[in-house]
């Protein structure tokens, strides 16, 4: 089949044991491609050649290793409109956040090319006389990297990055929604000046492929951003053979407006937080804790801009709000909406599955009203265009609802009061807290993640992902006597 992409197993580009179809989530009638899905065997073979590769990369001086990073940032980036216009034709983001995913990407590369050359060790006298102690960090090996489809390309790029900067070897498997863009990243990779072996890529399913990966002892470290679930089941088999792990998992993050906060604005990020992306961020504001004294004309003004949002095809100009991933998780969404209902909340707007000019998985924004803490909308991630309001009576009380949930991940404040903002940032249960800013939105060079059942282990991006993609090593030197 002409259009079928295949998998990079130990340098080399092959077809895997089946395939699976690709289909724009705007337009079902079109059809992305066709991706190979690799076998255990092929897995095995690229895993042995990124032991051998690791170490002749780890070997590269670090002017060598910068150049690749970097040039693989400047074609991301160069790239932007095309790559970005393919991730929103798998995906079903608006085109403008595609384009900038792809080039947010390439800012990681760079980032993280920088590093290579900004790798510091510790000195130090030992107790000893006539010892000297040197603490270094050196690369922690083979690092399996395993993304989700909401960010193909930005996700993947800030756990490759550093994987790559700091001298390991890469076995790269996406989620299978979005290959495509996979696929291009790859390409991009394998072109570089890489020992063969380095960087490999294989597609497949979470239960095949991505089991038999993590329960491999040719592993150091695996690296994975997805579901609880998920998660757990990857620290299960990780422990087996003490694989070093770092996970991302899911979030309930809330934004807190109280009654001093500017309406417009507390508006404005309620929407663009629980929305963007069609909500289908980790980040998303899916519980909006409001203050009784400005709760009847927030609600009003939200359910007005939620109605004005323009849900369309994502390569359309104007879209606000693509489709959704999949018909499985449209299914999932609009189950969220009647568990939302049968619980007593009231559904004020959206929630509901509309038709465009193409076949698609189309969904209107839905907001929820009269909501309590204690439902399962305001426990469980429903990775949906829906958000639910929970009214309280102030500030003491937002608090303790923005921290009752089992996760904690982002969280955020709108309000005028430096004491309230100061005193929420220092008291807010999450790994990630913001002031009169959306609850979606980071940068790449500080480090992210969060608490509880939202992240396991050392945090991603910034030089604080040197944490898991390294490990120290203390050396011990007696200096001896001069002559």
């Amino acid at each position: 089949m002409t259009n079928l992409k295949h998998n990079l197993i130990a340098g080399e580009w092959v077809a895997g044991e089946a395939e699976i179809e690709n289909r724009n989530p705007s337009d079902l009638s079109d059809l992305v491609g066709m991706f190979a899905q690799a076998s255990a065997v092929q897995l095995s073979d690229t895993l042995a050649q990124a032991r051998i590769a690791q170490a002749e990369w780890a070997a590269y001086g670090i002017e060598r290793k910068q150049a690749v990073l970097m040039a693989i940032g400047n074609e991301l980036m160069a790239r932007a409109e095309e790559l970005g216009t393919l991730l929103s034709r798998e995906e079903g983001k608006p085109l403008a956040e595609g384009k900038g995913e792809v080039f947010r990407a390439g800012q990681f590369f760079t980032y993280y090319a920088a590093e290579t050359l900004r790798q510091m060790g510790d000195t130090a006298d030992s107790v000893r006389a006539g010892v000297e102690v040197d603490v270094r960090r050196e690369p922690v090996g083979v690092v399996a990297v395993i993304s989700p489809w909401n960010f193909p390309t930005a996700t993947a790029s800030w756990k490759i990055a550093p994987a790559l900067a700091y001298g390991n070897a890469v076995v790269w498997k996406p989620a299978n929604a979005t290959p495509a863009s996979a696929v291009a990243l790859t390409e991009i990779i394998e072109r570089q000046d890489l020992p063969k072996g380095l960087f490999s890529l294989v597609m497949g399913s979470g239960r095949a492929i991505g089991q038999a990966l993590v329960e491999s002892p040719q592993l150091n470290a695996i690296s994975f951003t997805g579901s609880v679930p998920v998660g757990k089941g990857i620290a299960r088999a990780a422990v087996e053979n003490l694989t070093k792990v770092q996970m991302e998992m899911g979030s309930k993050n809330a934004l807190a407006v109280m009654d001093d906060a500017d309406l417009d604005l507390a508006v404005s990020l309620a929407l663009g937080g629980a929305f963007g992306g069609t909500g289908q961020k980790c980040t998303a504001s899916s519980r909006l804790v409001v203050h009784e004294g400005i709760h009847d004309a927030f609600v009003e003004k939200l359910v007005a801009g939620a109605n004005a949002m323009v849900v369309g095809h994502a390569l359309e100009d104007g879209t606000q709000i693509g489709p959704v991933v999949s018909e499985g998780q449209l299914g999932e969404n609009l189950d969220y909406v009647s568990v939302g209902k049968a619980e007593g909340a009231e559904l004020l707007c959206g929630g509901e599955r509309v038709e465009r000019a193409t076949r698609g998985y189309f969904m209107t924004p839905g907001v929820f009203a009269g909501t309590t803490n204690d439902m399962r909308i305001n426990r469980e991630e429903m990775f949906a265009p829906l958000t639910a309001v929970i009214k309280v009576g102030g500030y003491d009380e937002a608090l303790a609802v923005v921290n009752d949930t089992e996760f904690g991940l982002t969280s955020g404040i709108v309000t005028r009061s430096l004491a309230r903002a100061t005193h929420f940032r220092r008291n807010a249960q999450t790994g990630c807290v913001m002031v009169n800013l959306p609850t979606a939105g980071t940068d790449y060079h500080v480090p992210f993640g969060g608490r509880g059942h939202s992240s396991y282990g050392p945090r991603e991006q910034g030089t604080y992902a040197a944490e898991f993609y390294t490990t120290v090593k203390t050396a011990y030197i007696a200096a001896g006597t001069p002559d």
